[in-house]
């Protein structure tokens, strides 16, 4: 089990570590931002499962279970939202809401 654990959190923290170089690589908010969804969609995750492999079932493995699902379903949400402020304030999208 540790070996599992050790390989998720390895894979969890090079998602996260690629996606960091590149979004510091790369010019303009609104192309930056694109790399927030695999941190929240692949990086959180794989280093959230690799905690409960690390530490067995308990009820703080269940809190980490929870806050990787919170993490995980209101990621890509919040990166289109900030993405869509994002357009709003360099005048690409219109300043209201979609109906």
């Amino acid at each position: 089990m540790q070996t599992i654990a050790q390989v998720l959190l390895f894979a969890g923290v090079a998602v996260i570590v690629v996606s960091a170089w590149a979004a510091l690589w790369l010019r303009g908010p609104l192309v930056r931002v694109h790399y927030l969804a695999p941190v929240t969609t692949l990086g959180a995750p794989l280093i959230g499962i690799s905690v409960v492999f690390a530490s067995g079932w308990s009820l703080s493995t269940g809190l980490v279970l929870l806050i990787v699902f919170l993490v995980s379903a209101s990621g890509p949400a919040m990166t289109i939202a900030l993405a869509r402020v994002i357009a709003q304030r360099e005048g690409i999208a219109p300043g209201r809401s979609p109906q």
